[in-house]
């Protein structure tokens, strides 16, 4: 049976553990990295993604993010090294953002929240398809990329020119011919720890791969974020923002990174 939940006070993350007991599990995401605690472990390799821009299908208002899909029945578009063993091959991208420039990732680093993150959502091909991987303990990895408020991003704004098309819940258009790999960084150092989704059903299935080095977004890119709403075009619109969960307790976890 599939709940509802969202970002609201009446259905937001302090009410989902009523649904998803998980929800207050030992490895829950995301968590607050703490540069200075986290343990260089000169065993990471470094991380390579490899990404066919022909494998980008479409992107979607899920009323909860806009997200973009990919084809991923081979392995051109993929990710290996890091802390991962064997090839995770990419799903999705989503975005998570706040109501100002001042809030919206999900993760924070010593505290401090960048005004969107970005996920990549890749699954293990050990296992036959992403359903089946998707509650396995080596499931998933996920690589996050916060972005800071600076110049104009012009490799988002191919993502923002969409955004007129899938402005409700449950619209969706075509995307074809992007290369993700254009929305990384220069610098791939990263922080590494064992997790979960951060949106229902939380499964802790995720090693998380979270990018020092942010990426640019301009206010005016922020804003188009904003104009998305949480809202099918039949209800009383509702728009898209704060759609991130708050930073959970690490239990014990250890935050590795490949950075000195």
């Amino acid at each position: 049976m599939s709940h509802h939940w969202g970002y609201g006070s009446h259905d937001g993350p302090d009410k989902w553990a009523e649904h998803f007991p998980i929800a207050n599990g030992s490895q829950q995401s995301p968590i607050n990295i703490i540069p200075n605690q986290a343990q260089f472990d000169s065993s990471l390799k470094p991380l390579k993604l490899q990404y066919n821009p022909s494998m980008s299908k479409d992107i979607l208002n899920n009323g909860h993010s806009v997200q973009v899909n990919f084809v991923d029945d081979d392995d051109s578009t993929v990710l290996t090294g890091g802390p991962i063993t064997g090839t995770y091959r990419l799903k999705q991208f989503h975005f998570h953002w706040g109501a100002s420039d001042d809030k919206g990732s999900e993760h924070t680093v010593d505290g401090v929240r960048y005004p969107c993150e970005l996920h990549l959502v890749h699954w293990n091909t050990n296992y036959d398809n992403f359903g089946e991987a998707v509650n396995k303990p080596d499931g998933l990895a996920v690589v996050g990329v916060f972005l800071k408020i600076g110049s104009a991003n012009p490799r988002l704004q191919k993502v923002l020119d969409t955004f007129e098309c899938i402005k409700g819940k449950g619209q969706q258009t075509t995307f074809p011919n992007f290369d993700p790999k254009n929305l990384l960084p220069t610098s791939l150092n990263f922080w590494t720890y064992e997790g979960s989704l951060t949106t229902p059903p939380l499964y802790e299935s995720v090693t998380w791969i979270v990018l020092r080095e942010p990426i640019s977004v301009s206010s005016a890119q922020m804003a188009k974020f904003r104009s998305l709403l949480f809202s099918s075009e039949e209800e009383h619109p509702r728009s898209m923002f704060d759609n991130y969960r708050p930073p959970q307790p690490l239990k014990g976890r250890k935050v590795r990174a490949n950075f000195k």
